[in-house]
C-alpha cells in the first residue's frame, strides 16, 4: 500500500519502477522514520526504538549526501517532495 504511493512519486520522472534506486530507498527510510517518530511520541521510554531511529536517520543522511554529490537537481526535488529540510538551508 505504501510502496505503491512511493513508486508513483518516483515514476512520474522515471518510466521504470526502480525500487533499488537511491531515491526510492530514501523514500522508504523517510516513511519508516515518520512511523517510528509517531510511535515514540506515545512510548517515550522505548529506548530500542530510539536507537533504531538514530540508525535509520544516519543511513538516510548518508544516502542523501550521496545523492547530492551525484545528482544535485534530483536531490533538491526529493527534499522538496518529502519536506525533509527547508529549501533555504541548502
Amino acid at each position: 500500500m505504501l510502496k505503491k504511493s512511493f513508486i508513483s512519486i518516483i515514476s512520474y520522472e522515471e518510466k521504470e519502477e526502480k525500487r533499488g534506486s537511491v531515491a526510492f530507498q530514501i523514500l522508504r527510510l523517510t516513511n519508516r522514520i515518520r512511523t517510528l517518530s509517531a510511535h515514540l511520541e506515545l512510548h517515550r521510554k522505548d529506548y530500542l526504538s530510539k536507537r533504531g531511529l538514530r540508525k535509520i536517520l544516519g543511513k538516510r543522511q548518508r544516502m542523501l549526501s550521496y545523492l547530492s554529490k551525484k545528482n544535485r537537481i534530483r536531490y533538491k526535488q526529493l527534499i522538496n517532495q518529502l519536506n525533509i529540510r527547508d529549501s533555504k538551508t541548502r
